[in-house]
């Protein structure tokens, strides 16, 4: 009864907005014209920062239609009190609008649009915990700046996202950013302790596509590149000219059911991987930036607990699409084809994906590379249930021949109940005949006023999805659980405070002692959107048939110069390092600054600083790595990056023997042309040491076409 009594209670209070059908297309052009006085407006925002469930300090009017074949949202911002700011290199005034088309409560789509008429678009997934930029879609934004307004269109065609056929409420959130006083306000209340949960959207009535036929992407892709290499030990040169023709097609049978294919698909890099010293026995984990992995990837991935998440909570990852056409010494593995069909609906989300891997060989000058014909499959079935939680069927898998496979099926439930989170993973591996599980479990949220991160892992010494995923810590063993106290004020320069102390317990792979570590985690967030991270741990260690007291410290700091993004921090530990195959300290430090010359330009100077201690406690080794760039702006739509990637050593603390280790120069200039259609063109020159002097290992130049044809 009483719960009954709740859920009215808070359908009650849910804002709504009508859409209203428009025989009369508004013009995209950020001129607000008289077509939009018939549509039905969201108002009354709330802020969110930096004055949590306060009254904006200007208001905010959405304006929402539609006709056959789309959505149309129009900003009318107010600014009585100081001009929007427009800036393509600074922190300007913007909007967001985002959409849960399928009801689900924990997905869905947003489109950002800046005053300088920048944009972004992208994913949200588990409940607004996640964004992911990695979407690209076809829509339309106007921009008019004025003294004391802002006012965007923006144009969504339902053809170009996904939606549940005859679904006529949709939940829908807005957003506005006023950058002079660092101000965010939403139309339905987000607090600074939850997020904005797509569960606690407000809801878009009446919504009613009536687009017919179905939306076709024809998406060749063209380069010319130019590679020429430069090899030392044998004192000779190699030139290659390389065109490359690719194709890819998208089809959405239904507005729920998707086709992607790709033939001969170009997934070379404009830039490299960021480079990292990595100390630890675990490889580093790269993010995905190709387009036909990324089609449907709210389907394909296992479910994260957010921004926290990588910190303490490690999903069972069994299909990890780096492994497809991976980079062999910087050589990229052809994939022939591939082909993947998804579906998403109200309750069910489903994936079908294939794909077939050239063979490939070359030799380099310090051993021969090989990698046989390889099939992947993978599949994945989800199912929503109580609301917004769900439970899902993953499998995937890579064979060569009846002797050379590696398979796996996992199994993922998620609970989710306001800010609170629960996920509980299983897996099956077999590799080549070599059998094992694993599980891994995470929460996230609040029990009281207390907010608390907790997750247990295991991991069997035989669990082995090398060839398919990313879970490389076979034989680990985890406990981990921090609470603490968590405060929003209202008032004074502190914004937010939360301060936890824990415990993490784990068992490393080969050893059967349990390390035992306290630590103690301290987050606060000030008024000026200034806030720092400070963690302590120390405790009893065991790994490497070594013993030894563990400790570390972490510290990172961000926030805004007169609009411009810094970013800085350190981590200092003793730990078993093992590049080397010792025990000792290890330091990292990282600074990030971009800086606005003019509103086009701006420089960017990011580093590192490696640092490595031997077993007296003495330095060994520094590695600074430099990274100026300056980035220009000519249009919302073209831009150029020039930068010089400087890697360095300097041998104990003898700055004046520093040496250059290597140096990666490059430009890259883009034009976003139409919708998904662009102009690259690029140059990465390659250097590194040999003897006393930096030698050529490669200069690559390239020009590249991405044209997308839809209908």
């Amino acid at each position: 009864m009483h719960v009954a009594l709740l859920l009215v209670v808070l359908m009650a209070n849910e804002k709504t907005v009508e859409v209203r059908f428009t025989e009369t297309a508004p013009h995209i052009d950020g001129v607000i014209e008289e077509v939009w006085q018939q549509s039905d407006s969201a108002y009354n925002f709330v802020q969110h920062i930096p004055y949590e469930r306060t009254e904006p300090t200007e208001s905010t009017v959405v304006y929402v239609l539609q006709d056959k074949n789309n959505l149309y949202v129009a900003f009318r911002c107010y600014a009585e009190n100081h001009k929007p700011i427009a800036c393509f290199t600074t922190d300007e005034d913007y909007v967001r609008v985002s959409i849960d088309p399928f009801g689900s409560k924990t997905t869905g789509y947003y489109f950002l649009v800046f005053a300088s008429q920048l944009f972004w678009d992208g994913w949200i997934f588990d409940d607004g915990r996640i964004f992911d930029d990695t979407w690209e879609g076809v829509w339309f934004r106007g921009v008019k700046v004025y003294d004391d307004r802002l006012d965007i269109e923006i144009k969504i065609p339902f053809k170009s996202i996904r939606y549940k056929k005859g679904l006529n409420e949709w939940r829908i959130q807005f957003m506005r950013h006023i950058a002079y006083n660092r101000e965010d306000d939403y139309w339905t209340e987000v607090l600074q302790g939850e997020g904005d949960m797509v569960s606690r959207w407000g809801i878009l009535k009446n919504i009613d596509p009536q687009a017919t036929g179905y939306y076709f992407e024809l998406y060749p892709e063209g380069y010319v590149r130019f590679d020429k290499r430069y090899y030392v030990a044998r004192d000779s040169v190699s030139e290659e000219f390389k065109p490359n023709l690719s194709l890819n097609l998208k089809w959405d049978v239904t507005p729920q059911t998707t086709i992607n294919a790709t033939i001969l698909p170009d997934f070379a890099q404009i830039e490299s991987d960021p480079f990292t010293v990595n100390l630890s026995r675990y490889p580093t984990y790269l993010d995905e930036r190709r387009p036909f992995f990324l089609e449907g990837r709210d389907i394909f991935r296992m479910s994260d607990l957010g921004q926290d998440g990588p910190v303490f909570f490690y999903p069972l990852e069994i299909f990890y699409s780096r492994k497809l056409g991976k980079s062999l010494d910087g050589e990229v593995v052809p994939i022939l084809g591939g082909l993947k069909v998804t579906n998403n609906a109200q309750k069910w989300n489903i994936g079908l994906l294939g794909a077939y891997t050239d063979e490939f060989a070359d030799t380099t000058e310090q051993d021969t590379l090989y990698e046989p014909n390889r099939w992947f499959g993978v599949f994945r079935a989800q199912r929503r249930f109580m609301d917004n939680s769900d439970i899902g069927l993953h499998f995937s898998g890579t064979t060569v021949d009846r002797d050379n496979y590696n398979y796996a099926l996992g199994l993922e439930g998620v609970y989710r109940s306001g800010p609170d989170q629960v996920i509980v993973q299983g897996a099956f591996s077999d590799h080549s005949g070599k059998q094992d599980w694993a599980v891994s479990s995470g929460y996230r949220g609040f029990i009281g006023n207390f907010f608390t991160k907790a997750a247990v892992e295991i991991v069997r010494d035989s669990f082995d999805v090398s060839d398919i995923g990313f879970v490389p810590w076979a034989g680990r063993k985890r406990l981990y659980f921090f609470t603490g106290p968590s405060k929003v004020f209202q008032e004074g320069f502190l914004r937010w405070f939360y301060i936890a102390p824990g415990i993490h317990i784990l068992q490393e792979p080969g050893d059967t002692n349990w390390s035992k570590i306290a630590g103690l985690q301290i987050n606060p967030a000030f008024r000026n959107r200034w806030g720092l991270s400070l963690d302590l741990y120390a405790g009893k260690y065991y790994e490497a048939d070594t013993n030894y007291t563990y400790r570390s410290l972490d510290f990172s700091m961000w926030g805004l110069i007169k609009g411009n993004n810094i970013n800085f921090g350190c981590n200092y530990n003793y730990s078993w390092n093992y590049l080397r195959n010792f025990l000792a300290y290890q330091g990292s430090h990282w600074f990030f600054f971009g800086y606005s010359i003019i509103p086009p330009m701006s420089i960017v100077l990011s580093g590192n600083l490696w640092v490595e201690w031997d077993t007296t406690n003495t330095i060994i080794a520094m590695h600074p790595r430099i990274r100026p760039r300056l980035d220009i702006r000519f249009s919302a739509d073209k831009s150029l990056a020039i930068f010089n990637d400087i890697l360095l050593q300097t041998p104990e603390t003898r700055i004046g023997e520093t040496e250059f280790i290597n140096n990666r120069f490059g430009f890259l200039f883009s034009w976003n042309f139409r919708p998904k259609s662009w102009l690259y063109v690029a140059l990465n020159d390659f250097r590194e040491r040999f003897g006393d002097k930096l030698e050529p290992v490669y200069t690559i130049a390239a020009i590249k076409v991405k044209y997308l044809i839809y209908f």
